[in-house]
């Protein structure tokens, strides 16, 4: 029955039914007791268990959920086939483990947030002679073996150095301080969930009340992201030091348990960490790089949503004057939710906190050299809230493909079309701000101007410089009328010649 129970749980991804909840509790307190034989159906099962968590019809079923997931490691303790769990859409369940190569900054805050779960995969190292260079820097004796010897023990050499209560990682990293000397080792990690709370399975962030959802999901012809943008301001808050590392703490294992590395949230300015409350059980945390690692023209901001304290997606914005690249990615397992909303909602903050009004999306947002985003349609997604091809070929196609849907009720772009039409940038302008300068504009072609260092390119760099300086906290360029010469020399030297 375990199958069929499974699929009459799936159907509640799209029924939010109020008068059958007490139908789903007694399906859901009924699966707690049920085995599944399957590493497929055990996935279903959980995906499915998130979803319900992050969109609950009830308190109940929410807590009846967490029950299933913070039970999960007890599901798979006796399984041999994990391998299907380390898929990137799907890894970090609990009682699953994951491997991977992470930089140094990464593998420093992850060891010291796991220090008993994460630790060199040596059954995966392939390269161990990469070691050799830095171990032997630590390890003089090393020296009478490595440079004879084809098959050096290095994982014999380095236990040997330490206590038994220290891991090989621990040891390595309290001894390479710099960055440079660790990512050159290329030393797989392996960090095994167990029932970790940093799990998928069992990460949340605390909220005061749960969003409940007692009628069908938001649509995306229901959401205008114009009328977002006009909307009020959200409530935004800078959170104490404390919580701020609380927060980074999750954000940085949630994203590398999806085996991703986000600049920001590898180098996060710790002392601006903002909280904005963004309604429908969803929050919102966001901040810029530390000092040290800020980009020399454009701001970096990263955010990482929470749906009722589930992880539920990302998003990294790049910006300079009104202009800002925005990279959204919401996870697998909330793909059937409010994404549409959700991305709408994110803009309106940006728009708020950085006064951003032109909104850019890279061409691998929607499909260049992405397959997933081409088999999700990801062109018409952003191209019915309003944005826009900047090239005159894919403006054309989109104008054809536009009107044969006018004509032919449930005509879909084919594969091909899709694929053509992610050929270049689309660009959202706010009403009464659509120029059209931003068009060709690209921050590469910025840079390498000025990377030249004519006596032009030295004096805008020093004029970039006293604006960054001015502006609030360094987080982003503020603008100013006495700066609209500059603006419009970076917006015309980033502009590539078509």
């Amino acid at each position: 029955m375990s199958c069929e129970h499974l699929e009459r749980l799936e159907t509640w991804k799209k029924r939010f039914d109020p008068a059958g909840a007490a139908d789903l509790e007694d399906l859901l307190a009924g699966i707690a007791d049920e085995s599944f034989s399957s590493a497929k159906e055990l996935i279903r099962l959980h995906e499915t268990l998130l979803f319900l968590r992050a969109y609950p019809l009830t308190e109940k079923v929410a807590r009846l959920a967490d029950d299933i997931l913070f039970a999960f490691a007890g599901r798979l303790a006796a399984r041999a086939d994990l391998d299907a769990f380390e898929e990137p859409a799907l890894s970090g369940i609990a009682g699953t483990s994951l491997t991977a190569v992470f930089t140094y900054e990464v593998a420093r805050r992850l060891a010291a947030l796991e220090p008993r779960h994460v630790e060199i995969a040596w059954d995966r190292y392939d390269e161990q002679d990469r070691l050799g260079p830095v171990v032997r820097q630590l390890l003089p004796m090393l020296n009478e073996d490595w440079p004879v010897e084809a098959h050096v023990p290095f994982r014999e050499w380095i236990a040997a150095a330490h206590s038994r209560g220290t891991s090989d990682l621990a040891w390595l990293l309290e001894r390479v301080s710099d960055a440079d000397s660790y990512d050159a080792m290329q030393a797989p990690l392996t960090w095994r969930m167990g029932s970790s709370r940093r799990s998928r399975s069992r990460m949340r962030l605390p909220v005061r009340r749960l969003y409940l959802h007692r009628e069908p999901l938001l649509r995306r012809s229901e959401v205008s992201l114009e009328r977002e943008l006009a909307a009020d301001a959200l409530p935004v808050n800078r959170l104490t030091r404390p919580k701020a590392r609380r927060v980074l703490d999750a954000i940085l294992a949630t994203s590398v348990m999806r085996y991703r590395e986000l600049y920001g949230f590898s180098h996060p300015d710790e002392a601006g960490v903002y909280h904005a409350a963004a309604g429908r059980g969803v929050d919102i945390y966001f901040f810029g790089v530390a000092p040290a690692w800020r980009l020399p023209l454009r701001a970096y901001h990263a955010a990482m949503f929470f749906k009722n304290g589930v992880p539920a997606g990302y998003v990294e914005l790049l910006s300079l004057c009104e202009r800002a690249e925005v990279g959204f990615n919401l996870y697998y397992t909330f793909r059937e939710g409010e994404s549409a909303w959700l991305y709408a909602r994110l803009l309106r903050l940006f728009h708020q906190v950085l006064g951003v009004t032109c909104f850019s999306v890279d061409p691998y947002q929607i499909g260049h050299e992405n397959a997933e985003a081409v088999d999700s349609g990801a062109f018409w997604f952003y191209r019915k809230l309003g944005f826009r091809p900047t090239g005159p070929a894919v403006a054309g196609l989109m104008a054809r493909e536009e009107s044969r849907m006018a004509k032919t009720p449930g005509y879909r772009s084919s594969r091909r079309t899709l694929e053509k039409l992610a050929d270049g940038y689309m660009l959202y302008q706010m009403p009464g701000t659509e120029s059209g300068e931003w068009d060709g504009f690209r921050a590469r072609t910025l840079a390498q101007r000025l990377q030249r260092g004519g006596p032009a390119e030295r004096r805008v760099a020093q004029e970039i410089a006293r604006v960054k300086r001015r502006g609030a906290e360094s987080r982003y360029l503020r603008w100013t009328q006495e700066d609209e010469g500059l603006r419009q020399k970076l917006v015309k030297w980033g502009t590539a010649v078509r």
